[in-house]
């Protein structure tokens, strides 16, 4: 896996085994949302790679924070942050939901938030839920979900609306605001 854009381009990342790693195309789409992230601050939950989170790095993410739960995962994070030699990268070893209650304890607030969880149980739209019930979204900040077909997130809740949806094979991008 390559990061594909900015400053790291074509820089090779270590990656963990058994797990699926957000794609390129996927990422890509996902950058092309956002246009401009400079300086900004990016909270990847279910970071696997870290393949994401090092994009975003590499074009200009002003804060980076890592959240995994799986050993090999985060070996892998802690392999990449120190061949990219990034500064700006914390790294949380614990289940998301946890983290982003640490978080939010700790009144950290992202301009997006992305995650893409294991596809099975229904997990895109527990920490959906999670997220909504703790304040670490920052004003008109975005929530990126990449989730399964199968898994539907709600168009509407108490706190987020959802903007726009991206399809790519198996793959759905659902890209959350808050409401106002």
């Amino acid at each position: 896996m390559r990061i594909t854009t900015g400053k790291y381009r074509n820089r090779k990342l270590f990656f963990p085994k058994g797990i699926r790693p957000t794609q390129e195309k996927a990422r890509k789409a996902i950058f092309d949302i956002l246009g401009d992230i400079h300086g900004l601050s990016l909270l990847e939950l279910y970071a696997g790679s870290g393949a994401v989170g090092f994009e975003a790095l590499s074009r200009g993410i002003g804060e980076l924070t890592f959240v995994e739960c799986n050993h090999s995962a985060i070996l892998a994070i802690k392999r990449n942050i120190a061949l990219l030699k990034a500064q700006s990268c914390n790294l949380y070893y614990l289940d998301a939901h946890k983290a982003v209650k640490l978080l939010a304890q700790d009144k950290k607030r992202f301009d997006i938030i992305f995650f893409d969880p294991p596809y099975h149980e229904d997990m895109a739209k527990k920490i959906l839920q999670t997220l909504e019930a703790y304040d670490i979204l920052a004003p008109n900040g975005l929530i990126i979900a990449q989730h399964a077909k199968a898994e539907l997130l709600p168009e509407n809740n108490l706190k987020f609306s959802l903007i726009k949806e991206a399809k790519y094979g198996d793959t759905w991008l659902s890209i959350f605001r808050q409401k106002e």
